[in-house]
């Protein structure tokens, strides 16, 4: 283990550079409350979302990465703001009508459309739980509502009262003067209405630990800033839950990144040290616009498990998470397969090289071993051509490729093959384009249906690789010409798989008669 961590405190993958960063934080002295507390938070206006998800994952990875270079205990809290006001009702939710009746109102006040919780808020925080559940993850969910109600978060909420000049004059440095006249940092829930009240206070008592203030109708109330009477701003409320929870370490989206100074002096004027931070990019959908899990675009968790492994998933999480990334469904593939080339690359590492594999990050000291003998992109060109509708088709093929493999040794595989089966039908067959050859062309494929024709040769991927290169070596300058015409004409795609791979899993005599077909305008009409 000694040598492990010393493998890792050099480690320029990026968990670890953040886990030595925070390590640094208690050079001097363990934290007194016994452990390191990693905090995400979850704002449950809307179903949660493969953001959501990311920021969990990355926070986990960074964890890990941690308790690789130190013994120090860790703790990670996923925090819903649930007392939040439904500002807006979300556009992929029922009852539409019937939510919109309770605008401003907390989520966890606002009646479930879904008619399964007792809240919109209990709803989604519900849904949010399952998902981590789904991937394993360890933390300690926390609710706003639970966390104002109960009188954990009363000595920060009364030393917030003590110290409202000090923190109104924070923020109103970084408010418009229209905005000025307004603001508090305290949001008072309406005692009759139950909705949240953005008004200012006429009165804020640093000693009883209440404030004042006249409702829209023009009332006068008083209500203790304990209790659950009264909320925090968004921004004070980040800096005031820190200082609450102790919280060493926060990540969050590079909207947020702006406010770093203004949350760090909220949690210093309260008494505390601010956390570590770290700012992601964020990931866009297939208009290069932000996902949003009010608007709902983007790929969903459920969606993404529809056709690939959990695991895909925190791959493509794991990678350049500094960097915009387009989310949408044709980047699955592609995190399949790198995915299981990472995992077969590790059996073969030495320290430094697992401890920059991301499959080390995915799954800590329990890195799997994989089983695809298939990529997944292959099996999607599979599909394609022998028009699979059940996982069983293209079991026929792998196990002609690859003679030992069955679904029972090979999970993994038979996993992505009902995944592909999947895919193919929802995106791959409704896009393919198949078109005629020009003359050359036809030519090349007609001397490469004869080549294949007379092979006797083992069916193995270089092998045959080496007859399609020779082909269209011999025709096309530049020679990915013709693996274009290959694609578009056999597979109607504009890119696919290396052929000669494809020629070994499919069969010579298949891709024999492929070709004919192709040739005859058959695969032109389909």
């Amino acid at each position: 283990m000694s040598n492990l961590r010393d493998t890792a405190m050099t480690s320029k993958a990026w968990p670890f550079e953040e886990a030595r960063r925070l390590l640094k934080r208690y050079e001097k002295a363990p934290p007194e409350k016994g452990y390191v507390l990693f905090e995400t938070g979850y704002g449950p206006s809307g179903l949660p979302h493969i953001g959501t998800f990311g920021e969990v994952l990355r926070t986990t990875m960074i964890r890990r990465a941690f308790e690789v270079i130190s013994d120090i205990p860790t703790k990670l809290i996923c925090f819903s703001d649930d007392l939040d006001g439904m500002r807006k009702v979300p556009g992929n939710v029922p009852n539409q009508e019937e939510l919109a009746e309770h605008l401003q109102k907390p989520l966890t006040s606002v009646p479930d459309p879904f008619g399964t919780h007792d809240s919109f808020g209990d709803h989604n925080n519900a849904m949010l739980q399952r998902f981590l559940d789904t991937f394993g993850f360890e933390y300690d969910f926390y609710s706003a509502k639970s966390f104002y109600q109960s009188g954990q978060f009363d000595e920060i909420l009364l030393r917030c009262a003590e110290r409202y000049d000090d923190l109104m004059a924070i923020m109103l440095k970084s408010l418009r003067e229209e905005r000025q006249q307004t603001y508090s940092i305290f949001l008072p829930i309406h005692p009759e209405t139950g909705r949240v009240l953005y008004v200012p206070m006429k009165h804020v008592d640093g000693r009883d630990g209440t404030v004042t203030f006249d409702d829209t109708e023009g009332r006068e109330w008083t209500l203790p800033v304990t209790g659950g009477k009264v909320k925090l701003q968004w921004k004070p409320d980040f800096g005031a839950r820190w200082a609450a929870l102790g919280v060493d370490f926060e990540m969050y989206g590079k909207e947020h990144a702006t406010n770093e100074k203004i949350y760090d002096a909220i949690c210093r004027t309260l008494g505390a040290r601010p956390p570590n931070h770290f700012s992601y990019e964020l990931f866009l959908d297939d208009q290069g616009q932000k996902i949003s899990k009010s608007s709902g675009n983007g790929i969903s968790i459920d969606e993404w498990l529809s056709y690939a492994s959990t695991e895909s998933l925190s791959y493509f999480m794991y990678q350049k998470p500094k960097t915009a990334k387009r989310l949408f469904f044709d980047v699955i593939p592609k995190a399949m397969d790198e995915y299981h080339q990472q995992l077969r690359a590790y059996a073969g590492q030495d320290d430094k090289g697992r401890l920059n594999n991301p499959v080390f990050h995915i799954h800590g000291h329990d890195v799997p071993t994989s089983h695809m003998v298939v990529p997944f992109a292959m099996l999607l060109n599979l599909a394609s051509v022998s028009g699979a509708e059940e996982k069983d088709k293209l079991w026929g093929f792998i196990q002609r490729y690859a003679p030992d493999a069955t679904p029972e040794k090979n999970p993994d595989m038979d996993q992505a093959a009902a995944f592909a089966v999947s895919y193919y039908n929802d995106f791959v067959k409704p896009a393919r384009k198949f078109r005629v050859p020009s003359d050359m062309e036809r030519e090349a494929l007609e001397a490469l249906r004869a080549d294949l024709a007379g092979y006797d040769g083992p069916v193995d991927d270089e092998a045959l690789q080496s007859i399609v290169y020779a082909v269209g070596r011999d025709r096309f300058d530049p020679l990915r010409q013709w693996f274009t015409a290959l694609y578009e004409v056999l597979l109607g795609a504009s890119q696919g798989p290396r052929f000669g791979g494809f020629i070994a899993l499919y069969g010579v005599e298949e891709t024999v008669a492929l070709i004919d077909k192709a040739l005859a305008g058959g695969l032109v009409s389909t």
